[in-house]
């Protein structure tokens, strides 16, 4: 029998059929172009030696690109609890019948507005041996007697760096818990207390499985987004010093543009993308069980 396409569905494919060519260009044969250049030993222009997989041998038998996905997982482990833990804590204060909580919340969401270039150029000045902020008010202060070099000091650069993405991110965590918090329905909580829980155990069984859809997905996200982050660490150290903020997305970076060893740059970039894709299915396999 032969399938007829109706008007109504010609006209719901010529809806989708734009976002779909769009995502197709700038996603889809983005991936797959740059899956293709890391089998090539390339400088795109008229350099192109087929190398099969010799990119990938080179890069795991290099215990350096390994530590640097250590480095760059301890990075994000530590940004990315710092946003859950300030934005938990602030959607819970902001999501209570406060007075002025409108204007705090329109506040606290201003580090994730601001441009990211902005951000690290203001606490790169913050963080200036000479003339920072910081060293003046700690030295007046007489917490410290000279000056401390946050961004040059091989154990203060992580640490700097890790304070900055924590303080530029945690707002996109607020902002998502607020609204899971808003979407769990007063009846469930009025059900609560009357079958005798106190706040405590109204949170425990009834706020968090009612944020645990949202939880999942802003984990989901933020982990993905700031375990190849680039534009701050390259703007605060460049991934010095030595090798102390040299977080993966930064040797990308260096290995394409300034070796410009742009076919070991894409495999990285690859290994990069099954990273994050596994550490999504990590995240939903271990929630899945937490619900069961």
């Amino acid at each position: 029998m032969k399938h007829t396409v109706s008007k109504e569905q010609w006209a719901a494919y010529g809806f989708v059929s734009p976002a779909a060519i769009i995502l197709l260009l700038l996603v889809t044969y983005p991936l797959i172009y740059g899956a293709y250049i890391s089998f090539f030993n390339t400088n795109l222009v008229n350099k192109w030696d087929f190398v099969g997989i010799h990119q990938y041998i080179d890069i795991f038998s290099n215990w350096e690109f390994v530590g640097k996905i250590f480095l760059t997982l301890k990075y994000t482990f530590f940004t990315v609890v710092g946003h859950f833990v300030l934005g938990i804590i602030l959607a819970l204060v902001l999501n209570m019948d406060l007075r002025g909580r409108t204007f705090f919340r329109a506040i606290l969401i201003l580090p994730w507005l601001l441009p990211e270039v902005v951000v690290g150029l203001l606490w790169k000045w913050l963080f200036n041996p000479m003339y920072g902020l910081f060293n003046y008010i700690l030295m007046d202060l007489h917490l410290i007697s000279d000056p401390v070099s946050w961004l040059g000091d091989t154990y203060f650069a992580f640490i700097a760096v890790t304070i900055v993405c924590i303080w530029k991110g945690y707002p996109m965590v607020k902002l998502l818990v607020l609204a899971g918090l808003q979407s769990i329905s007063q009846d469930t909580y009025e059900a609560a207390k009357i079958d005798g829980c106190n706040r405590m155990q109204s949170f425990r069984y009834v706020t968090v499985p009612g944020l645990m859809p949202v939880l999942l997905v802003t984990l989901i996200l933020d982990t993905v987004w700031w375990f190849k982050h680039f534009t701050m660490i390259w703007i605060l150290t460049e991934g010095g010093p030595g090798d102390a903020t040299n977080v993966v997305s930064i040797d990308i970076f260096k290995q394409a543009f300034q070796y410009f060893d742009f076919g070991k740059a894409a495999a990285m970039a690859v290994i990069v993308f099954f990273v994050c894709f596994l550490i999504g299915y990590v995240y939903r396999r271990v929630f899945s069980s937490a619900n069961e």
